[in-house]
């Protein structure tokens, strides 16, 4: 399974969004990260429909649009059509998980589930058959620029056993104070995607995106 890097756009410079994007993909990202929050699951708000759709005419990159809202449910159409490539739900937002998960699959896109910090990895093992992804969140969803919480090692570790285990084809995701040094911890505890943001939108873009790359390839 290949370590892919993320980059997440909520650190990017959004007067030169487009130039950004390019440079990231051009340096080696293998996705971009997109973080939409409502002000409601998350206090903050970030990105709409129109930024995606915006933004999906600049690179032909995976947009990897990770939907911190209530009830995603209403809205991941909306996404689809803007131009998500992968679209990721939290496990806590949703009345009915496996329902909105259909409801990405139906529109051709691929599902993930995000769980926050304190939520144990036993409520989303019954949908691992319909996700390409669990997005597992290393800080408390809704701002950039937090310190990685280790506590969450342990259930990157048990995770990944049982996606070993059981035979998915599932990757592992962590988004939150990822640097240089604390990517190779997540990596050795099993994850494979990276999210990162001030450490590659701030200073020389092109060289943090390949200094992440030396480390994943």
């Amino acid at each position: 399974m290949s370590n892919k890097l993320s980059p997440s756009i909520l650190a990017a410079d959004v007067s030169r969004l487009g130039d950004e994007l390019a440079a990231v993909t051009e340096a080696g990202a293998d996705y971009i990260h997109i973080d939409i929050m409502d002000g409601m699951f998350v206090r903050n708000i970030s990105f709409g429909v129109p930024v995606v759709a915006g933004i999906r005419k600049c690179v032909d990159t995976f947009f990897d649009v990770h939907l911190m809202v209530t009830e995603p449910i209403r809205y991941v159409r909306s996404f689809a059509e803007a131009g998500a490539d992968g679209i990721t739900v939290h496990a806590e937002a949703c009345e009915d998980l496996e329902g909105t998960l259909d409801e990405i699959l139906k529109l051709g896109k691929k599902a993930a589930v995000s769980i926050k910090p304190g939520t144990d990895i036993d409520c989303i093992l019954p949908i691992l058959p319909k996700v390409y992804m669990v997005l597992v969140m290393t800080v408390e969803p809704g701002y950039g620029g937090q310190k990685i919480r280790r506590d969450t090692f342990g259930k990157i570790k048990r995770l990944r056993k049982y996606i070993d285990e059981n035979g998915y084809d599932v990757d592992i995701e962590v988004d939150g104070g990822i640097n240089l040094d604390t990517v190779k911890e997540v990596l050795d505890a099993g994850a494979n995607v990276i999210v990162a943001g001030t450490k590659v939108f701030r200073g020389d873009i092109g060289e943090n995106v390949r200094n992440f790359r030396k480390i994943l390839d």
